[in-house]
């Protein structure tokens, strides 16, 4: 059961968050952001942890009914039950570390083990917190040699936790084949949600929201990202794309060449404090980017707008674009040639195309 919180901490609201100013066409309205990618820089501090002069050691005592856990909110201890055994998918903050979530800390507090990419990033939010939980390397590197030690601990009906350096874990993050494994041997595999930098991006982009694609990392190499971003150029969705400071520059610039004026978003250190978002059109922001200097430092989600809808046809302009080239063409080029015109399915056209050759044939007799 958690603490009550002191007096002098009862009457502060510590899920406020200052304003912070967009920078592009809106730069004048506020906006309060929302992740990316890596936390590996400085995480904000926050109210809710653990004050630096007040820090303790998080004690592990143990009880007739065996270990007990604690974390530290408000400078209190709050005891932490141990889960059931399984495999937990903790999100952690993304940058400012109040965002993490109170069943996140239960969690991570009362697992056996908590699995992470870099022991040194995850140790910023077990100090914020006063978490002692045990550490385990799991990261690309190691994963092949780590990933049976993790199983072979949830077959011994222990609870892991796995988190990644920031955000939710297995998104641009390694852990499918441990999920994958941990499912096909019967463990439970449960999702502990929180931060993410995709909505958080998604949802502050000031786009269309109603369907999004997201993509992650482009290819690195510009011959290999341009062909990529020719296959996602008709995709009818907002799209959401990874990307690092070094190649913003030339992913805006290959942007722009694929999918024109279309509207966008740059989302840069959200939820941290120097986050910015700056909105355009995509040659707009490859020349902040490529020309004007805009800061590449920090890590960025790009938000792109989905590709503009023509007007439909209607069904008589139809017609008169195939009675005018079924006058020059066979029934089946002139279906092709109307289909490519209007973007029309083929068989829709190719059934208007017959309805009308037999109506003109009966007129005919």
């Amino acid at each position: 059961m958690m603490a009550p919180v002191a007096p002098h901490l009862a009457n502060r609201n510590y899920f406020s968050v200052p304003f912070r100013h967009s920078v592009g066409k809106s730069a004048n309205c506020p906006q309060i952001g929302g992740e990316h990618a890596s936390a590996r820089g400085e995480y904000e501090s926050n109210p809710m942890a653990t004050p630096d002069h007040t820090k303790a050691e998080t004690k592990t005592k143990t009880t007739t009914a065996g270990p007990t856990r604690h974390y530290r909110l408000f400078a209190h201890d709050v005891e932490a039950a141990r889960p059931a055994p399984g495999l937990y998918l903790v999100a952690t903050p993304i940058g400012n570390l109040g965002d993490v979530t109170l069943r996140a800390l239960e969690i991570l507090a009362g697992a056996d083990v908590v699995a992470c990419e870099d022991t040194r990033v995850t140790h910023r939010l077990f100090d914020r917190y006063g978490l002692r939980t045990p550490l385990f390397a799991y990261h690309d590197h190691n994963a092949a040699a780590a990933r049976p030690k993790l199983l072979a601990r949830l077959d011994a009906g222990e609870a892991v936790a796995l988190v990644s350096d920031a955000g939710t874990p297995l998104i641009s993050d390694p852990g499918f084949k441990l999920v994958r494994e941990a499912q096909a041997a019967g463990h439970m595999v449960t999702a502990v949600p929180g931060a993410s930098a995709v909505m958080a991006a998604v949802a502050s982009a000031g786009l269309p929201t109603d369907r999004f694609f997201f993509e992650g990392f482009l290819p690195p190499r510009e011959q290999a990202r341009r062909a990529r971003l020719a296959e996602l150029a008709d995709v009818p969705a907002t799209l959401v794309f990874f990307e690092t400071g070094p190649r913003i520059a030339a992913m805006l610039d290959d942007l722009a060449l694929a999918f024109g004026d279309r509207e966008a978003a740059v989302c840069r250190e959200l939820t941290k404090l120097h986050e910015e978002i700056r909105r355009a059109d995509l040659a707009a922001l490859a020349r902040a980017y490529e020309d004007e200097g805009a800061e590449t430092r920090g890590e960025f989600v790009v938000v792109v707008g989905p590709p503009a809808t023509e007007a439909p046809v209607e069904a008589e302009d139809l017609d008169a674009l195939l009675r005018q080239a079924l006058a020059t063409e066979s029934l089946k080029n002139a279906v092709e040639a109307v289909v490519a015109a209007t973007g029309h399915k083929r068989r829709l056209v190719y059934q208007r195309a017959l309805s009308l050759t037999r109506t003109e044939a009966d007129g005919e007799r």
